[in-house]
Parts: structure tokens; sequence; C-alpha cells
């Protein structure tokens, strides 16, 4: 009998982290378990993080552990910086300091590419790093921290840039579940048949996180330690499209009133991603299709407005 690696999962509770949860208890080849945390940790204090990897002697861990929202970070950079990095740097020497030999995927993020002009789209790993809000910038130093241990550090370390990733249960901060709230909210009678949104006119590249969550797996087990890879569909997507399909989803109608308060500074307009090196080193490709992702995540709304 095969033994499954131990797998530790920064951030196990968060959005991605529940769907690696999921995605492991349901494994055919049985590779994974995740070994929880018993107690509550915190990410940037090394006694914490020393007590929880201790107890959990992982085989392979994947960091997810983040300030994630943009927006927050340019209102308290400070956080972001000192979550993201500063966390990293913490967890990166507490599993040295536990004999940890086994392999660390950093998730980092697309967001670090910074404003790519449309003669470079899509977007490979060759492009070079501008980023252009304190998030990206917390994620490019954390990246850079990474890409050290994997060369000087005692274990390996593999860095995953995802592209936007979307599915039931995410927060209404981000712009596909935010609209499908207010969407289930004109249908339980709760909204005015009125749409608040920001810029609709912007492309993204938008992956169901299913998908994303087996391309995190599939690095752990092939990823090459020190080399980042992509992770998107390779689909463009405008944003006012999905709304619209959103919308003729949910079968209502809608009047769309853009807010220039919900604009991002430094706004990307385009975004493709290529991810032609991730599938190869691990043979990855989707296998949910947007329709079906946005029917479910409207689903979700319709079904946590009704429940309360």
């Amino acid at each position: 009998m095969t033994l499954r690696k131990r797998l530790f999962v920064t951030g196990a509770q968060g959005f991605v982290g529940q769907y690696i949860q999921a995605a492991v208890q349901r494994d055919e080849h049985a590779v994974f378990e995740v070994v929880c945390a018993e107690d509550q940790y915190d990410i940037t204090d090394r006694e914490s993080l020393d007590r929880v990897i201790k107890r959990a002697q992982p085989d392979a861990v994947i960091h997810l552990a983040a300030q994630s929202h943009v927006p927050t970070s340019f209102s308290d950079p400070e956080l972001t910086y000192r979550v993201n990095f500063f966390g990293t740097l913490a967890l990166l020497q507490s599993l040295a300091a536990n004999d940890f030999v086994g392999r660390m995927l950093f998730v980092g993020s697309a967001d670090s590419y910074g404003l790519v002009e449309e003669q470079d789209l899509p977007i490979s790993e060759k492009q070079a790093l501008h980023p252009r809000n304190p998030y990206a910038v917390s994620k490019v130093a954390a990246e850079a921290l990474c890409y050290q241990w994997s060369q000087t550090g005692p274990f390996d370390v593999v860095i995953a840039r995802p592209f936007n990733h979307i599915g039931p249960g995410q927060a209404e901060s981000f712009a596909i579940s935010g609209f499908a709230k207010q969407i289930a909210e004109i249908v339980a009678g709760l909204r005015v048949p009125e749409l608040n949104v920001g810029d609709l006119q912007v492309t993204r590249d938008f992956t169901d996180v299913r998908d994303i969550v087996e391309a995190y797996l599939l690095l752990v087990l092939k990823g090459e330690s020190g080399d980042a890879y992509n992770v998107g569909s390779g689909q463009e997507r405008r944003l006012y499209e999905l709304l619209e399909e959103l919308i003729q989803i949910a079968g209502v109608s809608a009047t769309i009133k853009i807010d220039s308060a919900r604009f991002r500074p430094a706004e990307q307009r385009r975004v493709v991603c290529d991810a032609s090196k991730l599938k190869i080193r691990t043979g990855w490709h989707p296998r949910h299709s947007i329709n079906d992702t946005l029917v479910e995540i409207i689903q979700y709304w319709v079904r946590k407005i009704q429940n309360g």
C-alpha cells in the first residue's frame, strides 16, 4: 500500500484552501492527505508556526495564506507586506527548522506582471514582472525570496502564478461573485433591478477554481524546483459579456450602473494567459466550462440568500 503524502496547506480554510481539501478527499489515486493545523496560528509568527509544522510533519506544503485584496493593499500596505512577504519568510524558516525536505508550492499572482502591452499578449513566464499595486509588489518580493530558497535552502520550492479564478463560495469583493450576489438579491426581491459595477470593458482570463487546484496539486508532484508556472485558461473574456451571461442564467432584467469608485488604479485593460509551460510539464488542462461555473456561482448565491 502506497502511503499518502502529508500535505499542509496554509490558508486551508479560505476559498481556494477548502477546494484543495475537497479535491484531496476525492482523489482516486490517494496521492495526498491534508494535515490540518490543530490550533490557530499566525503566519507571521514563528513560534505558532513552529508548533503547527512540528505537529503536522508535512511531506509537501501549498502556501496560500495571503492578504489578497488589492484595495486593502493600497489602504494598508504594511499589513500586506507583513503577511505576504514576512509570512512567507517565517514559513520557509519554520519548515527548515523542523527538518522539512519535501516541496513547497508558493502561490503567487499573475498581478505581478503589471501592465503588459497588447502586443505581448498572451502573457508567458518570460514577461518581466512590473507590479503596479502593493499586493503585487508583496507577491513579487515573496516570489524572489522563494526562488532564493529553491537555490540555497534544504527543500524544493515551486512557484505558481495563477490568473483570475472563480467558483461557488468566493467572496463578493471579487467581481464575478459580487455580480452574482447582486443578481441573486434581485431574484429574491431584496434589491431593485439595478446592478452597481465597475469597469466592464476590461478583459480577464478566468478559470474555475477546481481546475486551478488541480494545477497546484500537479505542480507539487511534477513542477521543477525554482521554476514559475502560469495557471490560467488561455481564454480572454470581457467582464461585460460575463455579466450579461450571469443575468441570462438568472432569468432577470436589470439596469447596469457603472460606479467609477469601483475602478482599480493602474488597471490592466486586457489579460490572457499562456499556460503552455504548465501543460507541457504536468499535462494539465482546464476541465470546467465557464458557463457551468457561472451557473454554479448563481446557484450558490441564490441558496445562500434564501437560507439567510
